[in-house]
């Protein structure tokens, strides 16, 4: 009896070997390619087997035993299959969404270090400014009246470009952290408009840039939050001046189409490069003058047009940016305010 049972296990080894080592190097194979398929062999490589070693053990032979053999193979079969190739896609559904989770933290942890890199060499600028004066006006190495006003309004100047800064960085933060929460009204957008363009008139004048409404626009009313909306016009108002030339024209216009309200700004900038277009919008990108001393100190934290995205998503709107004319064209589009039923 013992030597029979030796004998049945060694031939069902015998038959089995050979089914395992193919299995195992199909999953080998498969390593790079499909993961349920691979999921799918290695569930039937021991059916598989199991149904060789019964073969080998019968003397490949069929019998009525072979017959519930096979039927009983059939069934786990038939169930571990399906099985198989659900567990497989959920894996490979798992894997993509860790893959696409590392890759977001990546860029994440990227856009981090990349933030933190402007604002200090930002920081550096005005700190460095307001520490020379306030020291000069300490130590009385400037004294005339005039000179000690003027390092008096610079100091302000640069107090409040700090000050900008940090609003900035609360704001970003806001926006990224999902804590921005908006108190949705019907907004008129002729209203939006002409406070920001009153705000920006002095800095537009200052630089000689003309600042203006497009005549033929009809202004909808949209659903939004007056403050927000108002910051994303003038930091778009902000990047427009800044950019356009002494003479220059910024436009601002709006209207509907297709259920929406759009709102843009024109500029005089001489545009920029394609690849720079879906740049434009990422936290402290500035372009290739952002390193110079002058855009430095004109441009802020270059957080404006991050702030402006942040903000349109979170209206359910949409932002881009596009070369346009003589310029660049900010565009907006926003949910129109619903219909009173009254």
């Amino acid at each position: 009896m013992l030597d029979e049972l030796r004998h049945v296990g060694l031939v069902a080894l015998l038959c089995t070997l050979p089914v395992a080592l193919l299995g195992a190097l199909l999953l080998h194979r498969m390593r790079r390619y499909s993961i349920t398929a691979a999921v799918t062999v290695l569930v039937l490589v021991p059916v598989a087997a199991t149904l060789s070693g019964v073969l080998g053990v019968n003397g490949w032979m069929f019998t009525p035993v072979l017959s519930t053999e096979l039927a009983v193979a059939a069934a786990v079969a038939a169930v571990s299959v399906p099985t198989g190739l659900l567990l497989g896609r959920g894996i490979a559904q798992e894997v993509t969404w860790q893959r696409e989770a590392r890759a977001q933290d990546r860029a994440a942890e990227s856009a981090r270090r990349e933030l933190v890199a402007w604002i200090s060499h930002d920081l550096r600028t005005p700190l460095a400014g307001i520490r020379a004066m306030t020291e000069a006006l300490a130590d009385r190495v400037v004294t005339d009246p005039a000179e000690v006003a003027q390092y008096a309004h610079r100091i302000g100047r640069q107090t409040q470009r700090l000050s900008g800064m940090v609003d900035d960085l609360f704001q970003l933060s806001r926006i990224s952290s999902g804590a921005l929460r908006l108190t949705l009204s019907a907004i008129p957008l002729g209203e939006v408009v002409s406070e920001a363009l009153a705000a920006e008139a002095v800095t537009a004048a200052r630089k000689g840039v003309r600042l203006r409404a497009d005549a033929g626009s009809q202004w909808p009313v949209v659903h939004g939050s007056d403050p927000e909306l108002a910051r994303v016009l003038r930091n778009l108002l902000s990047n427009a001046i800044r950019h356009t030339p002494p003479d220059g024209t910024v436009v601002v216009a709006a209207g509907a189409r297709d259920g929406q309200a759009w709102l843009r700004v024109d500029d005089a900038c001489g545009g920029m490069p394609e690849q720079d277009l879906d740049r434009v919008f990422d936290v402290a990108y500035r372009g290739n003058t952002a390193r110079t001393p002058a855009a430095a100190d004109e441009s802020g934290a270059g957080l404006g047009l991050a702030i402006a995205r942040g903000l349109v998503e979170a209206h359910a709107g949409h932002i881009e940016a596009r070369n346009h004319g003589n310029g660049c064209r900010f565009e907006i589009l926003l949910p129109l305010a619903p219909m009173n039923p009254d």
